[in-house]
């Protein structure tokens, strides 16, 4: 048994007493603590990109990037915990990139509107979006999208987003005549 599973307990059976069997219900859930930290580390690793191309995308609007690094961080360490001790559900949550890119590409710099209105209109959004949540609405919108067409959006998305990181390479160019090149 090396150190690191020495100190988390892999091995040892939870106990009555141990808070995180207490909290988690790690036996229940057939796993341990070193399982689950090994998984944090993990989705830590594969999403952590996100604290460094989400302020650069938001810049691209014109919100200071150390306030969007700021945010995307806050962000994501509140709403992870958040899922961690309230939904007791091991997600970590943090800003999408499709939604970030639409704001800036095509709702700030496409249609000409300031970032502040934006992001009002962002929040005004989040509020009727919060209540066709509470009251169910949602999950029939939600339920009457056909699979075949929430895979494909799913798809433009990742095309939309690669696009953008292939256009900030420079290995997508503008051209008059077809658009790229």
């Amino acid at each position: 048994m090396s150190m690191i599973e020495k100190g988390l307990g892999s091995n040892l059976p939870p106990t009555r007493n141990n808070l995180l069997e207490k909290l988690f219900k790690l036996s229940e859930r057939k796993t341990n603590v070193r399982t689950e930290i090994l998984a944090g580390i993990t989705s830590f690793l594969t999403m952590s990109y996100i604290i460094f191309v989400n302020p650069a995308i938001l810049a691209d609007a014109g919100i200071p990037k150390e306030a969007a690094l700021a945010a995307t961080i806050y962000a994501s360490v509140f709403c992870t915990i958040l899922m961690a001790l309230w939904a007791n559900y091991p997600v970590a949550v943090a800003p999408g990139m499709g939604l970030n890119a639409f704001f800036a590409y095509t709702v700030v710099l496409g249609q000409g509107l300031t970032w502040q209105t934006a992001l009002g209109a962002v929040f005004i959004s989040g509020v009727v979006f919060l209540i066709l949540t509470v009251t169910g609405v949602r999950q029939k919108i939600v339920d009457g999208v056909p699979d075949v067409l929430k895979s494909a959006i799913a798809v433009g998305i990742g095309l939309f987003i690669a696009f953008i990181g292939l256009k900030n390479a420079e290995l997508v160019v503008a051209n008059e005549a077809t658009f790229v090149a």
